[in-house]
């Protein structure tokens, strides 16, 4: 059985007080709770990633950074190394992620060496892939995933070390969200991707995250269809509430 992810993505948002805040609140929830195949999973800021690592120890919560260096060390001022999150016992980090890649200028080949180093230190790559909006409307929703896919895993192997997010770049931030049916439509063309490359086993083993204005009111349906495993979430993951409401629907549907 795939794990279903609600994976909270923070990105530039909150003080220390208000993570601190979040994290009481979210750990009085999970204190003696059989999460079963379900991973609450929050990637915040990085001064904030202690907080949520040390909590993660004592529940059933997991810890993700934001970014990562595709450089072992040396001399990157304000990079953080895939050996500090490991140090620290974070457990994933989100690649790829499009504000990384078009913000930032992040090619696949950057994205690749990432998941490399991250792999190294034996933390879960999630890595983001999605066409933007023009890119949809011109009929290249596959043709860039795919490219995404191909370039972005050149030379990875995957076992049990792996999360996708498909996130249309249209849909971040953006109140839009794909309706279940465009979503399952390409989380299916990702999975029969990983069955041709990597193995039936693999794909089936793989969860599929979907990211793009994710929140309670829509999660059921998204979680409905057949290759949908989680998502990747950003503003309805700030408040610790309808964090925890998203928790209750992905354990009804576990």
């Amino acid at each position: 059985m795939r794990k279903i992810y609600i994976a909270g993505n923070w990105k530039m948002n909150k003080t220390f007080q208000e993570a601190d805040d979040f994290l009481f609140n979210l750990g009085e929830y999970l204190e003696n709770r059989n999460m079963g195949n379900v991973i609450p999973l929050i990637c915040p800021a990085f001064p904030y990633l202690e907080l949520v690592s040390d909590m993660a120890e004592e529940m059933t919560l997991s810890s993700g950074a934001q970014n990562v260096s595709e450089h072992k060390s040396g001399a990157y001022t304000g990079e953080i190394s895939a050996e500090m999150l490991s140090s620290m016992g974070v457990d994933y980090c989100i690649v790829g992620h499009s504000e990384r890649r078009h913000i930032y200028g992040e090619t696949n080949e950057v994205v690749n060496a990432k998941i490399k180093r991250l792999q190294e230190h034996f933390l879960k790559p999630i890595l983001c892939i999605g066409e933007k909006l023009e890119e949809r409307e011109a009929g290249k929703t596959e043709e860039v995933v795919l490219s995404q896919l191909q370039n972005s895993l050149k030379d990875i192997k995957i076992e049990d070390n792996l999360v996708l997010a498909y996130e249309p770049v249209w849909a971040i931030g953006t109140g839009k969200t794909a309706t279940p049916a465009q979503a399952q439509e390409v989380h299916k063309l990702i999975r029969d991707w990983l069955i041709e490359n990597y193995g039936k086993e693999i794909a089936e083993n793989t969860s599929i995250l979907y990211g793009g204005s994710v929140k309670p009111g829509n999660l059921h349906k998204l979680l409905s269809e057949a290759d949908i495993d989680g998502g990747l979430i950003g503003g309805a993951a700030l408040d610790d509430k309808s964090f925890i409401e998203m928790l209750d629907i992905a354990l009804e549907m576990k």
